[in-house]
């Protein structure tokens, strides 16, 4: 990864930064499923844990002709009026490297139940019984809403940036820009 991109969210009075970063990434995974691309890896230089967003600003890396394809692709179409898009860049000389992947945490005590229900053929008794009191924890991380290309489900997609390192680990991505042990560069 040698080059980026910085795509950066308008203000809107019609619509939140959540919901245009939603759009965006949305229109970023079709297009990146329609190139196939395990190349292209993103990530959120404004995130915050607190409150959790993942702030106004996308960045993409990758090297140049991935890039380039996925330009040429014309994904945001349909955006343009709502973001501002840089220049392609080459990286600059000095960078960390963060590993931005996806987390799918524990969000649904009910989903919970009934996963463990079939797996472990129990009543809708025991279940109650086994999970009475159980409470989960609030999700830390931010989040964007997405809809599968592959299953068509929508799902809230929680993405954590892992901690600063000085040096790269190559791995691929997935169609999300996200992997679960190659780093993107940090800056």
């Amino acid at each position: 990864m040698d080059h980026y991109l910085d795509i950066h969210l308008k203000p809107d009075p019609d619509f939140t930064p959540p919901v245009l970063m939603g759009a965006l990434y949305n229109k970023l995974h079709r297009a990146l499923v329609s190139l196939q691309s395990d190349r292209i890896g993103v990530s959120f230089p404004d995130h915050k844990l607190s409150p959790r967003s993942l702030g106004g600003h996308l960045r993409l890396h990758g090297r140049a002709d991935d890039l380039a394809e996925l330009q040429a692709h014309a994904w945001l179409a349909g955006m343009k009026e709502h973001v501002t898009v840089s220049d392609m860049t080459t990286l600059p000389a000095q960078v960390s490297h963060r590993c931005v992947r996806r987390v799918q945490p524990k969000t649904s005590v009910e989903r919970l139940k009934r996963r463990y229900a079939r797996r472990h053929n129990v009543s809708k008794e025991e279940l109650d019984r086994l999970y009475k009191g159980f409470e989960l924890n609030r999700v830390p991380y931010p989040f964007v809403s997405i809809r599968s290309q592959s299953t068509g489900q929508s799902f809230a997609l929680f993405i954590e940036h892992g901690p600063e390192s000085l040096s790269p680990i190559k791995g691929s991505f997935s169609t999300y820009g996200l992997s679960a042990t190659g780093t993107v560069p940090w800056f």
